[in-house]
C-alpha cells in the first residue's frame, strides 16, 4: 500500500507568513514616499541583489563548463538584458503608482498580469500556429476580472489615507502588470536551463542599474538622495524590511513552500495580496479603507484572477509561479 504524502504543517505556517510578506512590499514603500518613485524602485532591487548575491554564488561554483559557456552566449545575454528592463519599468511604474493612486488599487491592478497574459495568448494564438489557446475557463475569469477593473476604477477621486484614487495611477500601476509579464517571459525562456538564483540575481541588478540613470534624468531630487541612500539611518530601516520581509520572508519563503505543495497552492495564495496589502495598510500604517466599488469591483478583480490560475493546464502554471515567486 502506498504512503499518502502529506504537507508538514510548518509549510503552511511560512506559507501565510510568506504571503503576508510579499503583501507588506506596498504599505511599506508607501512609508519612504519622500523618496522619488524611480530611486526607490532602484534602492529595494540594490538590497535584493544583496540578499541573492550569496545563493546565485553558491549556485554558480556548482555549474559545470558548458553551462557556463551557455551564460555568455549572445541570445542569453540578451534575454538577460531584456528580462532586466522589464524589471526596472515593472518596478518604476508601480511603485510610480503607489505615490499617484491609492494602496488597495496599486495592488489590485499591478497584481492583474495574469488577465493581461491570457489576452497575449489570445492574440498570439490568433497570428501564430501551434501556440496554447486560453481554455475557457481562463477567457472567463480574464472577462471577470477586467469587469471588477472596470468597476474599481468607479472610485476615481476617493481618497484613501493620504492617497487619491487616480486614472493615472491606476495605468501605472496596470502598466507594471504588464512590463512585468516580460520578465516572465525572458525566465521562461532562460529557467529551463539557468538556474534560479543567478538568473535573479542577474536581472535583479540589471533592473536596479537601469533604474539610477532613469531617475538621474527625471527625477529632480535626485541628487538630494544619491545612488545608495538607502544607507542612511533614516531609510535604511524601511529598506532593510523591505528586504527581510517582503524578500526573504516572502519570496524567499515562497520558494521554500514550492518545494513541498503544489504551485497551484502558490499562485491562488499571491491572488490575496490586494486584500492583505490593503489590510496591512489600514491596521499598521493608517493608510484608510477603500472606497465602495472598489469593495464591489476589488473581490470581482480577484475572482477573475483565480479562475485564470485554476483553469491554466498544470504545467503553465507551474512556469508562471516559479518565475512569479522568484521576483524582487
Amino acid at each position: 500500500m502506498e504512503s499518502v504524502k502529506t504537507t508538514p504543517t510548518w509549510v503552511w505556517i511560512l506559507l501565510t507568513g510568506a504571503v503576508f510578506g510579499v503583501s507588506s512590499a506596498g504599505a511599506l514603500f508607501q512609508q519612504v514616499d519622500d523618496v522619488p518613485p524611480l530611486l526607490r524602485a532602484s534602492w529595494r532591487l540594490q538590497l535584493t541583489t544583496l540578499v541573492l548575491a550569496p545563493f546565485a554564488f553558491f549556485q554558480w561554483r556548482q555549474l559545470g563548463a558548458e553551462i557556463k559557456g551557455r551564460m555568455f552566449d549572445r541570445n542569453t545575454i540578451l534575454w538577460l538584458l531584456g528580462g532586466g528592463l522589464a524589471l526596472a519599468l515593472h518596478f518604476g511604474s508601480w511603485v510610480a503608482s503607489l505615490d499617484k493612486t491609492s494602496l488597495t488599487h496599486s495592488l489590485l491592478f499591478v497584481t492583474a498580469h495574469p488577465l493581461i497574459i491570457i489576452v497575449g495568448m489570445l492574440i498570439i494564438a490568433k497570428f501564430m500556429l501551434g501556440q496554447r489557446k486560453p481554455t475557457k475557463k481562463e477567457i472567463i475569469g480574464a472577462c471577470i476580472g477586467f469587469t471588477g477593473a472596470v468597476i474599481a476604477l468607479l472610485d476615481l477621486g476617493h481618497e484613501q489615507g493620504d492617497h487619491t484614487v487616480t486614472l493615472w495611477g491606476d495605468f501605472l500601476a496596470f502598466m507594471g502588470a504588464v512590463f512585468v509579464v516580460g520578465y516572465f517571459v525572458s525566465g521562461r525562456v532562460l529557467r529551463k536551463w539557468m538556474p534560479i538564483f543567478i538568473y535573479a540575481f542577474i536581472v535583479t541588478l540589471i533592473a536596479a542599474v537601469l533604474l539610477i540613470p532613469a531617475s538621474w534624468a527625471i527625477e529632480s531630487d535626485f541628487s538630494k538622495f544619491g545612488i545608495i541612500g538607502w544607507t542612511a539611518s533614516e531609510f535604511f530601516p524601511w529598506f532593510l524590511a523591505l528586504a527581510l520581509i517582503a524578500g526573504i520572508l516572502g519570496h524567499t519563503g515562497l520558494n521554500t513552500c514550492l518545494r513541498y505543495t503544489s504551485p497551484l497552492v502558490i499562485s491562488t495564495s499571491v491572488t490575496m495580496e490586494p486584500i492583505l496589502g490593503s489590510i496591512i495598510g489600514y491596521l499598521i500604517f493608517d493608510e484608510g479603507l477603500p472606497g465602495f466599488w472598489t469593495w464591489i469591483g476589488g473581490p470581482i478583480l480577484v475572482t477573475g484572477i483565480i479562475l485564470v490560475v485554476l483553469g491554466a493546464p498544470q504545467v503553465n502554471t507551474n512556469n508562471q509561479t516559479l518565475e512569479a515567486v522568484a521576483e524582487g
